[in-house]
């Protein structure tokens, strides 16, 4: 029997996190569910999952977007300048506008004057890692706190709260009770560790988390709900077609950039405001190029991206609150490994059951040899992780058809 698309979710949702349970039960590291590890896991992955809809957002309209990472750093620059003086609300608003500026850089470059989509990405990276140091040595040196590779401390946060009754908020001054801590506590199968993912998913948000994961379902909405959103696909799937019945392919493309800059901006915003207080010279980390590699992982679609930015997000959490813990999550592996491997024998498909086993094999050797994973390996898991999800996905990849192909107005293709 088939399963429709909502059954499917809820399958990819619970099994992982019942496999998840029989390795927490089995190792004892309580630490793989508990809502420390989700609301890390979180918090880290944001700025990914906004790095991966801004690349979303410009390959859907047809140009690629090499420059996220040069995005990100103008909006880690803006808001820690506009935190600074202003305050974190508008600080936010600032990395916007700056993510946005390199968004115009790019278009302006791309689809004005046609230079190769890659080089330009590369040099607005560049721009941005040298433009913003000039910047800080003219706007921060000499100031308390500030320097060539940093702002000065903002003075205030964007406020943080708790779901009410699921995990303790305040209703009217009133202390709800935490149902979801309680739970978690109890140590149950399955309904304690989801109980742990949902208690690090509503407690301790910041009002800037909750709004860059609303950018999932309004993206979803805009591009695939409403009358813009199919013309700004469609100058990314045949924009000589669009071009045809009417649609302006090259304000499309200009706006899909801007767009993608606001988001890049606003991750960026969120390393410095919200996870941070001030700007520091290399925030960004790379996860610009991380957020390229959920985009594809994720197949150009929102829910997509969404798991994949969970996926790093996670690893790095893990890293974080639960770095003892690490070697479990081969067990994990192990465990998923097989599924896949009974799936692949379901289907008759020789070749990834033969992969996932070999898969499998290998995770389950490094748990049992394994006790402690080196510190070096470690900080590189969510990378492989990334790397592996990328490699095991890549047959059912489909890109937009002409993105990255430059486009002329009134010329065919």
């Amino acid at each position: 029997m088939k399963l429709t698309g909502r059954a499917r979710l809820l399958v990819f949702f619970a099994v992982p996190v019942a496999l998840m349970s029989i390795v927490r039960l089995w190792s004892g590291e309580d630490a793989l569910t508990s809502s420390d590890t989700i609301g890390a896991s979180l918090r880290l992955s944001v700025p990914i999952l906004l790095a991966g809809m801004a690349g979303l957002w410009a390959e859907r309209c047809g140009v690629l977007n090499i420059g996220i990472e040069g995005m990100m750093i103008f909006g880690t620059w803006f808001g820690g300048w506009g935190a600074w003086q202003f305050g974190p609300w508008v600080g936010l608003m600032f990395a916007v506008v700056g993510g946005m500026l390199g968004g115009l850089i790019h278009a302006v470059a791309t689809v004005r004057f046609n230079v190769d989509q890659i080089i330009s990405g590369v040099v607005l990276n560049l721009l941005a890692f040298f433009g913003v140091r000039y910047m800080s040595d003219l706007a921060f040196v000499g100031q308390p706190g500030g320097g060539v590779s940093q702002s000065p401390p903002q003075t205030s946060a964007i406020p943080r709260f708790d779901i009410p009754v699921l995990s303790g908020g305040e209703v009217f001054g009133w202390k709800s009770p935490n149902i979801l801590l309680n739970l978690e506590e109890r140590g149950w199968f399955f309904v304690s560790d989801l109980a742990g993912i949902l208690h690090g998913l509503t407690h301790n948000l910041s009002w800037g988390t909750v709004i860059g994961v609303a950018a999932v379902p309004a993206t979803f909405w805009i591009l695939w709900r409403t009358r813009i959103g199919l013309r700004l696909r469609s100058s990314g799937e045949s924009p000589v077609a669009a071009e045809t019945l009417g649609v302006n392919v090259i304000r499309l493309r200009y706006l899909g950039l801007l767009v993608s800059g606001g988001l890049a901006g606003y991750a960026g915003g969120i390393l410095s405001i919200v996870a941070s207080s001030y700007y520091r010279q290399g925030q960004t980390a790379g996860r610009g190029y991380i957020g390229l590699a959920t985009m594809i992982f994720g197949n150009w679609r929102p829910v997509g991206v969404l798991g994949g930015a969970s996926l790093f997000g996670y690893a790095e959490g893990v890293k974080l609150v639960a770095n003892d813990a690490i070697s479990t999550l081969f067990l994990f592996v192990a465990l998923a490994a097989v599924l896949l491997v009974v799936a692949a024998v379901v289907n008759r498909n020789t070749t990834r059951g033969i992969v996932t086993a070999f898969v499998a094999v290998i995770a389950a050797y490094t748990y049992l040899a394994i006790d402690d994973v080196p510190e070096s390996l470690t900080q590189s898991l969510p990378y492989f992780a990334t790397l592996v999800v990328l490699a095991t996905a890549s047959q059912r990849l489909r890109p937009p058809a002409m993105a990255g192909i430059p486009y002329r107005r009134g010329e065919s293709h």
